[in-house]
């Protein structure tokens, strides 16, 4: 839709929560930026996922983890990143070297953004040279529904709507979403609690 739709490489941690993983699946969806990940970031988000599910209880964790994936990679087959280990020797310096893979597959697929819970492992004097930045979930999503709340607002209702089990009024979805962390999206977002 918008031909200066940027792109935004979404890490493992910013996937692993239903919440965060739905809002930021809706916005790629309705192409406010292009989503890239790699095998490597979907390996990890299945597994948190599957802590997460395990931690709720759920007996069926795992085929829940898995459908997730797969449902992932079903609705974005061009998010894939592939062949970026020869990107990986100008990711040397990261606090945690294990992350070296994000910032590589992020530098493959050209991406303007790293989004990532995990802000001390990718410093800004490391990725700014390398013309990238990360940003928390929040400051993304805020971000993109900056760029055209209207649409944004539409897009979240969709998912909203979509939510059944349980279903949510507006107002629960945002106290979801400011106990996940979410604070400047919700500030964003409240204005339109009636449209939500």
């Amino acid at each position: 839709m918008f031909a200066n739709r940027f792109t935004a490489f979404v890490d493992a941690c910013s996937l692993a929560g239903a919440l965060k993983r739905n809002l930021i699946l809706t916005l790629a969806e309705a192409e406010f930026f292009r989503l890239r990940w790699s095998a490597e970031v979907l390996e990890e988000t299945e597994r948190a996922i599957a802590e997460i599910l395990e931690g709720k209880g759920a007996p069926d964790a795992a085929e829940r983890a898995t459908r997730a994936r797969l449902s992932m990679e079903a609705a974005f087959e061009e998010a894939m990143v592939t062949d970026y280990k020869t990107f990986l020797p100008a990711c040397k310096g990261l606090p945690d070297p294990e992350d070296a893979h994000v910032l590589a597959a992020a530098l493959k697929t050209q991406a303007a953004v790293i989004v990532t819970d995990n802000l001390k492992d990718f410093p800004s004097d490391i990725l700014a040279p390398l013309n990238i930045e990360a940003r928390s979930t929040d400051e993304f999503l805020a971000n993109t529904v900056a760029l055209h709340t209207g649409r944004s607002v539409a897009a979240v209702r969709l998912m909203r709507e979509r939510l059944m089990n349980p279903a949510k009024t507006p107002d629960m979805l945002l106290i979801e979403m400011e106990a996940q962390g979410l604070v400047e999206t919700v500030d964003l977002l409240r204005p339109h609690v009636l449209n939500l």
